[in-house]
């Protein structure tokens, strides 16, 4: 090799390695793997979804158009029966799975509490469990049967036997205990990482106002907490949506007045069971657009868009 190409290699090495460091170019190089894996994992199936749902899906290469006809077939009542369900499923685990981790958080990030780090694992542990694995394990818990664990210890204080998974409310409680005890554990660990943003001062200065632990947590805690807690409902409303695991592990059939019927579960029906792609793409769309919509009008509410003074 001569010395001249020697030479043209190193000055070209140097072109690229200052190409790639500069200030404009390299933040593009930095995000490029999010970039890149973002448009073949989310949006490029979504134009996909999309395009399919105005389509009779007659086979990967055959499709035929048919307007929005696939949409006017949502107009029924097994789809209203899954937004029911899916709706006061997301409104419970709001209720619980925002307060009962901030409780938590609150508790475990406390110095006075021996053995803390062990706690916070023992919470955390629960969501490194398969959704699947841990619902096998709640339905033997909530058997229908009188010898089945949980109706067993409530025939301890005279209460008859529960059919778990054949009413609604009991099995809107299953899921919802289910899904409780999985994912308790990452929102804790959200909070607590928001606990520990907070300056210790705020809460010296309350102590020589004389504020007892109720009124710093009403008036540090909980405030200084909002952008964390803004996060974690984005993330229970997107999951309480999408929610199919928590279902689909106590019915994998159709069910008497679709009992546990999900969206994601009658997305699951229609396009993998009946082969109805288009329609199973409708559903699909139609649950992007709500999630979105609900998380923009809570996000507002909440004044996140609201420009700075």
């Amino acid at each position: 090799m001569s010395s001249r190409t020697i030479v043209e290699d190193k000055k070209l090495a140097g072109t690229v390695k200052r190409f790639l460091y500069s200030q404009k170019v390299a933040p593009y190089v930095l995000v490029s793997p999010f970039i890149i894996s973002f448009l073949i994992f989310f949006l490029v199936p979504t134009i996909q979804t999309i395009n399919m749902s105005f389509h009779k899906v007659i086979s990967l290469n055959s499709m035929e158009f048919i307007g929005i006809k696939n949409y006017t077939r949502l107009w029924n009542v097994h789809f209203f029966n899954a937004i029911r369900t899916n709706t006061i499923y997301t409104l419970i685990c709001v209720c619980t799975m925002i307060p009962i981790p901030i409780i938590l958080s609150v508790i475990l990030n406390d110095k006075l509490i021996r053995g803390r780090n062990f706690y916070r694992s023992v919470f955390f542990i629960p969501s490194l469990t398969s959704v699947i694995v841990a619902g096998v394990s709640f339905r033997l818990i909530f058997g229908s049967l009188p010898n089945a664990l949980f109706n067993w210890l409530l025939s301890f204080v005279g209460v008859e036997p529960v059919s778990w998974n054949m009413e609604y409310w009991p099995a809107m409680f299953i899921m919802v205990c289910l899904a409780l005890w999985r994912v308790t554990g990452v929102y804790m660990i959200y909070f607590l990482s928001g606990l520990q943003s907070i300056p210790e001062e705020l809460y010296e200065s309350a102590d020589i106002d004389g504020a007892d632990s109720v009124k710093k947590f009403f008036h540090i805690t909980l405030p200084l907490l909002k952008p964390t807690t803004l996060y974690v409902l984005t993330l229970v409303i997107f999951e309480g949506y999408r929610m199919f695991g928590e279902s689909y592990v106590y019915w994998e059939e159709n069910t008497p007045g679709d009992l546990g019927l999900t969206i994601t579960r009658y997305i699951y029906m229609e396009a993998f069971r009946k082969n109805d792609m288009g329609f199973g793409s409708a559903i699909g769309i139609t649950l992007l657009c709500i999630v979105m919509i609900i998380n923009v009008i809570q996000l507002k509410s909440f004044g996140l868009f609201r420009k700075e003074d």
